[in-house]
């Protein structure tokens, strides 16, 4: 019986027990109240979310500078703290774990979303061929600047600020978002990494602020309580790179020595084909890392159960599947056919396309 399979029993996480190996993977969809602060609405959809194993929340962006989308949360105030807190009490009232992904987005902005209506930063002042959400619709992101040297540990600074402000507003963890083109995974990329700084040229420069951000937020946190997300292969918000196979085995090997509790990866282009890149060994990367590994990427039931078959450690996070389908853990155990989401109503706007798809008992 499928909901007999490891993928479905409850397994460790560091110091968490999780229901599944099933995780609800970080979804934008930019529905945070003023000052970008979470809403009861949103603590509503995670809680109806809160069977996946783990769900990791929405990207966040840990200073006003991040914030690359109309009405994405914040990690950085107060009352976003307030805010995600009754969004992880919510979560917890119904035994579910939930982390944090932290998010600066750098050169994938737009200036109206700047403080004092500043360019977006970046590694080097290359512009991204990527769109942003402003005002109700995508457009063009902005020409960044390229950071100064002594603004750089300030923006380490806020990483490890946002970790303990997400650990204050009761998350059980954190993500950094090391991917799909935003900031660190521009500082990772000769494409859009032309430094002559510390912070530039060979591998182990580029990756340095990377490793800078896990260093601080696991002196924060624990290892235990960090993971990280990475996309090796992927195009996504005009992201290049000359030897990713060798980049990403470098990567894997820091972040071997960091022990954090997870690495997220995205298996293929980001949200589309999972074949990108055929030649890249996703299965050579991951045993570079002894630690639990998290796939990501156009799984379904039968990719999901062969993989954590194959691999005891491993989780699998969905997700889109889990926008229509706020029971996907009981709908994948039984076999139940999965809704379709509207991909009408997925950024902004309200309860339409966030809260009111049904479970499967109001659906049958």
């Amino acid at each position: 019986m499928t909901s007999q399979h490891p993928l479905f029993a409850p397994c460790q996480l560091g110091a968490l027990r999780l229901a599944n190996r099933i995780v609800m993977a970080p979804l934008t969809r930019s529905r945070a109240g003023t000052g970008c602060v979470p809403t009861p609405l949103m603590a509503e959809y995670y809680a109806q979310r809160a069977s996946a194993g783990l769900i990791i929340a929405e990207a966040s962006q840990i200073s006003p500078q991040g914030q690359g989308y109309q009405d994405t949360p914040g990690i950085y105030s107060s009352e976003q703290v307030a805010g995600w807190r009754l969004v992880t009490d919510a979560v917890h009232a119904r035994g579910g774990r939930i982390f944090l992904q932290l998010w600066h987005v750098g050169r994938v902005s737009h200036s109206s979303l700047q403080p004092g209506g500043g360019q977006p930063v970046a590694p080097s002042a290359i512009p991204a061929e990527a769109m942003t959400f402003v005002n109700g619709a995508f457009v063009p992101a902005s020409q960044p600047r390229a950071l100064e040297p002594d603004e750089i540990p300030a923006i380490v600074q806020d990483y490890r600020q946002a970790t303990a402000n997400a650990l204050a507003a009761g998350f059980d963890g954190v993500e950094i978002h090391a991917a799909n083109g935003y900031l660190i995974d521009q500082f990772l990329r000769d494409g859009s990494n032309k430094r002559t700084d510390g912070y530039g040229g060979p591998i182990e420069n580029r990756g340095r602020f990377l490793m800078e951000v896990m260093t601080a937020v696991i002196a924060e946190a624990g290892a235990e309580r960090v993971g990280v997300r990475l996309s090796p292969v992927s195009p996504a918000n005009g992201i290049s790179n000359s030897d990713n196979l060798a980049l990403f085995q470098w990567v894997f090997d820091r972040l071997e020595q960091l022990a954090p509790v997870y690495i997220h990866v995205i298996e293929g282009a980001t949200m589309s084909s999972r074949d990108y890149d055929p030649e890249f060994d996703f299965v050579r990367l991951r045993r570079r890392f002894s630690g639990v590994y998290m796939a990501n990427n156009g799984y379904n039931l039968a990719l999901a159960l062969s993989l954590t078959k194959a691999d005891p450690k491993a989780l699998v996070a969905f997700g889109r599947p889990f926008i229509a389908n706020p029971d996907l853990v009981r709908r994948l155990a039984t076999n139940a056919p999965l809704q379709r989401l509207d991909k009408q109503t997925l950024y902004g706007g309200g309860a339409a396309g966030y809260t009111d798809y049904p479970a499967l008992a109001e659906a049958d």
